[in-house]
This record gives structure tokens, sequence and C-alpha cells, in this order.
């Protein structure tokens, strides 16, 4: 157990944590995947919007902006467009989410099997 952890944990303690918040912003469907893009250069909007497929015009909005007041990306607007970049904060997350996306990879058998015993109905053989 973590030594910062106290328990019992109140919903309280949740809002107040700083790592939740970032934890569930890199929880999100789509950031995480927008950071790794951004890792290869700057992008535009429309760039982006084409770049990565099933994402609404509307959602990539959301969450460039989100992105943004937390300072992982920059925006910066030119007179041909508008592009979007890691920060030096963003780029230091990167490698962290990638860790965990890596172990995922490396678990993703066992994981299977958990989840395929826990499927099983009760009493039969394993």
């Amino acid at each position: 157990m973590s030594p910062a952890l106290r328990l019992p944990v109140t919903l309280a303690d949740r809002a107040a944590c700083t790592a939740t918040d970032i934890l569930r912003r890199v929880g999100e469907k789509w950031s995480v995947l927008i950071l790794a893009v951004l890792d290869e250069r700057p992008y535009g909007f429309n760039e982006l919007d084409r770049t990565i497929h099933g994402l609404s015009r509307r959602i990539l909005t959301r969450t460039l902006r989100t992105l943004e007041s937390d300072g992982l990306i920059s925006r910066e607007q030119t007179p041909e467009r508008v592009e979007y970049a890691l920060t030096d904060l963003g780029r230091s997350l990167l490698p962290l989410v990638i860790a965990v996306g890596e172990w995922a990879v490396e678990h993703a058998s066992d994981i299977e099997q958990a989840r395929a015993r826990m499927r099983r109905p009760a009493g039969s053989p394993r």
C-alpha cells in the first residue's frame, strides 16, 4: 500500500487528489492517442481529424482544449492554420503512458485467461 494513501478513502479525498484527475485524463478514450500522434510532430486540426479515424470533430475539439488546459499540448494560431504540439510536460507524461500500454500488451493473455475464468459457470472444470 502506498504510504500516501490514508484509509478509508473518502469522496473528498478522491476529489482533492491530483493523481485522480490526471489518471482520469489519460484514461479517456482519445487523449493518449492524440498525445502519441503529436509525439511525431506538430499537427493542424484538420490533419488530426484525418489521422484519427472514428473521432468526431466535436470530441477532437473538446479533447484538444482539455489537453491544452492541462498544459500537455500547445495551440498556436498561424495565418494558415491552428497547430497543436506536445509541450515538455506532455512529452514527460508520454513514456509513462507507453509503459502502461507495453505492460498491457505483455500481459494480455494473462488478463484474458483471468477474464475467461470469471466467465465460467461455478462448478465447471478449469
